[in-house]
């Protein structure tokens, strides 16, 4: 009988659950999206409730889809947008608040007063991240500040925390009767909360922030049992939780230091291995876990994160409606020759890796009667790669390594104009696997791992097929005079949003 590990992906946008079989390949994919709430500029909330709904959907419709029966799926692996962060009653289920997403901005005052004097880098030799809206942390100190009662109630432990994989397994678990509350060490090390060498709670950034440990969730390790499922999937071994990207990275079968893969989605985030050593960043970026499997030691990454690349598409697409799908926007670049000096950086959200400005807003500068629609397609795809090229560069400095190839993954390495400009502004060849979905990859090999599915990560590299490649052309002059223009462009961006009472409450 043909057995399979399920892989849940909790995305940003939409909720999937993927089966695949022993040699990694896809068997059967179920979809569903979830709405999109903007109450106020640089706000975005979800429905975690809605998000429970769909996964009750999707989960039993893709081992219908693979004509297989729930006792064939041996583990469900899950993997998760981080930092979105989800507060919920313990004796009912239901979400207390609305779900706060990892591209809000609402915390920006909140971590100027948290960075005091000692400025952003306050308790980045505790947690390895730098004060930011970004992290889940500090919003889960502004709910509690802008709640009625919630504070109390969390300090009662009538109120949990988690995010999206602890939301799911406490509900797969049986939620309100009996549901495990865990989250695993990758998402744990992205809320500001956990000692990053310790891989606990650490006590002196929860007084900080005046998080009671009450409603904090058991860290575990990213590839472990954690319980039985109680619905859906009745008995089926919950095995694995990784945070998307780090799940990614153990799709692309990164594991050792050195490796990097960028996963194109709506935001990109680039990570390296790191080891088991972890390496504090001089230049931007993240110090982050991995992943961790069972009770061996955690390995380490160093993450680029850019918020907006797969949702500069999308508002190029339903925000300006020059093109009426994404797909749309490769074939309208090619009608031009080059961007027409024409530059556009997507400060929607603030500037992430490796600048980290959250005041700085999105610019589009060189422009004259000469640009048109297609010259402003390809800034777009330049955009995406000239943030890669940034985040690249803090990590060669960073790392002390040169990076001398990238693996790419998600949606957008479809567009082959934009992995083209990738590889030429990077100068290193990119390349993509066999299977796209590697986040989703990532999330079964876990899972498999620890149930004995697959026996070993030596057999998961075998599973890694090239599918596509491309290799630098560009010029090396022209290379360096793009990246300038490029530079100057971003400059622009920064100190546009002052903060007042607005940003604050």
């Amino acid at each position: 009988m043909q057995r399979y590990v399920a892989a849940l992906d909790q995305g940003t946008t939409s909720t999937r659950c993927i089966l695949f079989d022993s040699s990694g390949r896809l068997v059967s994919v179920s979809q569903a999206e979830h709405q999109q709430h903007y109450p106020r500029p640089g706000w975005v909330e979800h429905d975690a409730a809605e998000i429970w709904r769909n996964v009750t959907r999707v989960v039993p419709e893709a081992v219908e889809r693979a004509g297989a029966t729930p006792e064939q799926v041996v583990a469900i692996g899950i993997a998760n947008q981080r930092e979105t962060t989800v507060l919920w009653d313990r004796a009912t289920g239901r979400p207390v608040v609305p779900a706060v997403v990892w591209q809000d901005t609402r915390t920006a005052g909140l971590v100027q007063e948290l960075a005091g004097d000692e400025g952003p880098d306050r308790f980045r030799d505790r947690c390895g991240l730098p004060l930011a809206p970004y992290f889940a942390g500090p919003r889960l100190t502004w709910l509690l500040d802008h709640t009625r009662g919630l504070r109390e109630r969390a300090e009662r432990g009538e109120v949990l925390f988690g995010t999206m994989e602890t939301w799911l397994i406490w509900n797969l678990t049986g939620g309100p009767d009996g549901g495990v509350h865990v989250t695993d060490v990758t998402n744990a090390s992205r809320t500001m909360l956990m000692g990053i060498d310790t891989l606990e709670w650490d006590p002196t950034l929860l007084d900080a922030m005046g998080v009671p440990a009450a409603m904090l969730p058991q860290i575990r390790s990213s590839s472990e049992v954690y319980g039985q499922t109680r619905t859906v999937l009745p008995g089926t071994p919950i095995a694995a939780a990784l945070g998307d990207q780090q799940a990614a990275l153990f799709g692309q079968t990164c594991f050792a230091p050195g490796e990097a893969k960028c996963t194109y989605g709506t935001g990109s985030f680039l990570l390296l291995n790191t080891g088991t050593e972890t390496v504090r960043s001089g230049n931007g970026l993240l110090t982050t876990v991995g992943y961790r499997i069972g009770q061996e030691p955690a390995r380490y990454a160093l993450e680029g994160s850019i918020a907006i690349t797969g949702s500069l598409v999308q508002w190029f697409r339903d925000g300006l409606g020059l093109i009426s799908t994404a797909a749309e926007i490769e074939t309208l670049a090619m009608t031009v020759q080059d961007n027409g000096g024409c530059y556009i950086v997507p400060a929607f959200a603030g500037l992430f890796a490796p600048h980290w400005r959250s005041e700085a807003r999105g610019v589009i500068v060189g422009l004259t009667s000469y640009v048109t629609r297609g010259h402003l397609a390809r800034a777009v795809l330049e955009a995406v790669a000239w943030q890669t090229r940034e985040v690249v560069d803090a990590m060669d400095a960073d790392s002390g390594l040169r990076l001398t190839s990238l693996r790419v993954d998600g949606g957008m390495t479809a567009d082959h104009l934009l992995m083209q400009t990738v590889a030429d502004v990077l100068d290193v060849p990119v390349v993509r696997p066999m299977v796209r979905e590697t986040v989703s990859l990532g999330a079964a090999y876990a899972a498999g791992l620890a149930v004995g599915y697959w026996p070993d990560l030596e057999g998961l590299r075998h599973n890694w097929h090239r599918a596509g490649q491309w290799l630098p052309a560009m010029d090396e002059q022209r290379r360096a005079q793009e990246y300038d223009n490029w530079s100057r462009a971003v400059a622009r961006t920064l100190d546009w949003v002052r903060p007042g009472p607005s940003e604050q409450d």
